[in-house]
């Protein structure tokens, strides 16, 4: 008898239908010594995140890389609900986490199967073999797309300079195919991407070349713009530039993409990290509207201002912490906007239900230069708020600390051991679980991927009831 080949069950063919899935036990992390430790490498660690569980809140595993130096950064699966779209393949499982180097620009592949709680490495693409086929380097973040795996590079192979862009691997084998770009347009910076797939549209922002960003930030680079500040629009099946929108002169930065789950509206949030004149962040909303792509300023979160003493010499010219929004996050019922502000030390939450019109829900504040908040347990938490992922239901919010390695000092200058804090959510009000706070063996932490996928994880084909 031939066995039938069924979709994996973790894929969703609407988020209102993943939003009723079970709840998460695992969550995978990406632990870094690179900046620390030159002679360790970085590794995923899997954290209990069951409250039944006798090991709740606790390492219970670690992938250790092959080689010390990867900088882990963002990672992501291999498939997920967009296979259940007209043109993927529903049968290839959710099981391996491509995780990429950003300093390394090499690409693991860890394999979560036959069990969760215990993945290997099953596959290392070197970075002379994607620089080779793609021409990219500084991979950096990973999304599951019905035809393939795609991952932006920040820079070009083999230089610091760029342009960056798109490249996409193979579902089966994971080798690279080449880049996603036929016509690249006006776009050269690079960072994050995401899509509408109704729409056919990719959306790209913009970091910066990795001279740049791997050495720390430069204030003179900022001074002379080139940090990014613009969007950039794609058809998606014809790989093809139509459009790049500018947000402002003096808004810099545009990183974390996060458009709206429900693949009938055409929009999606952007942060910006840093305002030239003002050292405030903002959030943008991008949005079609009479067949053409527009962007709007909806949120700004201005700079606190401190006594020059209190603060890190990068900012003691200016007497003021500024908010340092790095990540942001969107419930899959896009009803809540989750916000990192990794300089002041706080997490918000927006009632984005008009997503022309948020409104603040809630404040909790973890560590930051300005707050300086310990956690619930006592415990100090250097750094600040920075990557923030939230479970399918919406009901749970994991957030780490670290942002970059050669960052971390300039705005931390006192050291910064990796933390996870989660927080439950009701109808967006935020409180820190008091019990959960793992220990990573002094790596700093960064991406967290769940089990099954979260927020960030899926796209979706089929519009909710």
């Amino acid at each position: 008898m031939v066995e039938r080949l069924l979709p994996d069950p973790t894929y969703y063919p609407t988020p209102s239908e993943a939003m009723r899935a079970p709840p998460e036990r695992i969550a995978y992390v990406a632990a870094l010594y690179t900046g620390i430790d030159a002679n360790r490498p970085d590794f995923i660690a899997v954290v209990d995140v069951d409250p039944s569980s006798a090991s709740y809140g606790k390492v219970i595993a670690r992938v250790e890389l092959p080689k010390p130096g990867d900088e882990l950064h963002h990672f992501g699966w291999n498939a997920c609900s967009s296979m259940l779209c007209p043109y993927g393949n529903p049968t290839i499982e959710r099981r391996y986490l491509v995780v990429p180097g950003l300093r390394s620009s090499d690409i693991h592949i860890i394999d979560t199967k036959p069990d969760a709680k215990n993945p290997r490495l099953v596959k290392t693409i070197p970075a002379e073999k994607i620089g080779a086929v793609t021409g990219y380097s500084r991979l950096h973040t990973v999304h599951c797309g019905p035809d393939g795996v795609y991952l932006s590079g920040l820079g070009s192979a083999g230089s610091d300079e760029g342009p960056g862009g798109v490249l996409v691997l193979d579902h089966y084998s994971f080798n690279p195919l080449g880049r996603f770009e036929m016509h690249r347009g006006s776009q050269y910076l690079a960072y994050d991407f995401w899509w509408h797939l109704g729409e056919d549209v990719m959306v790209t922002s913009e970091w910066a070349v990795p001279k740049y960003f791997e050495n720390g930030p430069s204030l003179e680079a900022l001074e002379k713009g080139l940090y990014g500040n613009k969007l950039h629009f794609w058809d998606l099946r014809k790989r093809r530039h139509v459009k790049q929108v500018i947000l402002s002169n003096e808004d810099r930065m545009v990183l974390e993409l996060r458009p709206l789950h429900d693949p009938t509206k055409a929009m999606g949030f952007v942060n910006t990290v840093i305002n030239t004149s003002s050292l405030s962040s903002a959030i943008w909303l991008w949005f079609k509207e009479d067949g053409r792509w527009e962007v709007r300023k909806v949120i700004e979160i201005e700079a606190k201002p401190l006594e020059a003493k209190e603060l890190p010499d990068v900012l003691k010219p200016f007497k003021a912490v500024p908010p340092l929004v790095t990540d942001i996050n969107l419930s899959l019922d896009d009803r809540y906007l989750y916000v990192s502000c990794w300089g002041t030390g706080e997490l918000r939450s927006y009632d984005v239900s008009n997503p022309f019109d948020p409104k603040l829900v809630s404040t909790v504040k973890l560590g930051g230069i300005y707050h300086k908040a310990k956690h619930p347990n006592g415990k100090l938490l250097e750094g600040g708020p920075q990557m923030v992922e939230v479970s399918r239901d919406g009901k749970r919010v994991y957030v780490t600390n670290s942002l970059y390695s050669s960052w971390d000092p300039v705005f931390y200058p006192n050291g910064l051991r990796g933390w996870m804090v989660k927080l439950n959510s009701e109808n967006g009000v935020l409180s820190i679980e008091k019990d959960f706070f793992p220990d990573f063996d002094g790596a700093k932490t960064h991406q967290v991927r769940l089990e099954g996928g979260d927020s960030s994880s899926d796209s979706f084909c089929y519009p909710p009831a």
